[in-house]
């Protein structure tokens, strides 16, 4: 298939930190490393198969999430952020405590600076450059103002907060989502 630039299955593997966390329904496919302390809940999906995903140490992906990647960009996560349910992300860099709002998205290339907020509902448009500590919102997204220490502070007490509400799942023995490794036959 000529349109397929690459195709990094069956070859890429996810790659898990020994204390982070898959949710039962979650799918981590392909390329895909999960660092320490990380987790990826309920319904959501991380599929690394034609560039690669990253997911940094402290950071959640919450339910019905999907993060994916494009030919020429990856999808990168920095440390302590929270992904908010049903978001998409995209194929772009998010530095690190940031929040992204619940049924967000965020499109190829862009760059969101540490520390932001991209607010529910928000469409982040492709090849955008988010500025540190800012506040996003609309359709297209637009920084509304800059966000003040205490806000861009509760950014990463929020992904530490999952952090201990993962740390309560996996104590109960409900972790063990699904991750793909190409070649397994699924039960």
């Amino acid at each position: 298939m000529e349109s397929l630039k690459k195709f990094l299955l069956p070859e890429a593997q996810p790659s898990v930190a020994a204390d982070a966390f898959i949710a039962q329904g979650a799918v981590v496919l392909g390329a895909v490393e999960l660092h320490e302390q990380s987790s990826v809940w309920y319904g959501s999906v991380l599929r690394g198969d034609i560039n690669r995903i990253v997911v940094g140490p402290q950071s959640n992906v919450q339910d019905g999430s999907v993060l994916h990647v494009s030919d020429d960009c990856a999808c990168v996560l920095g440390a302590r952020v929270t992904v908010g349910h049903r978001a998409v992300v995209h194929a772009c860099t998010v530095g690190d405590e940031v929040l992204v709002g619940m049924g967000a998205i965020i499109l190829d290339g862009a760059q969101i600076g540490a520390r932001s907020i991209i607010a529910a509902g928000a469409l982040v448009t492709k090849g955008t450059v988010i500025p540190e500590g800012s506040l996003v919102m609309g359709s297209p997204a637009r920084v509304v103002r800059a966000l003040s220490q205490e806000e861009q502070q509760a950014n990463a007490k929020l992904a530490l907060k999952y952090v201990e509400v993962s740390r309560r799942y996996l104590a109960m023995g409900l972790g063990a989502g699904v991750v793909k490794i190409p070649g397994e036959v699924q039960a």
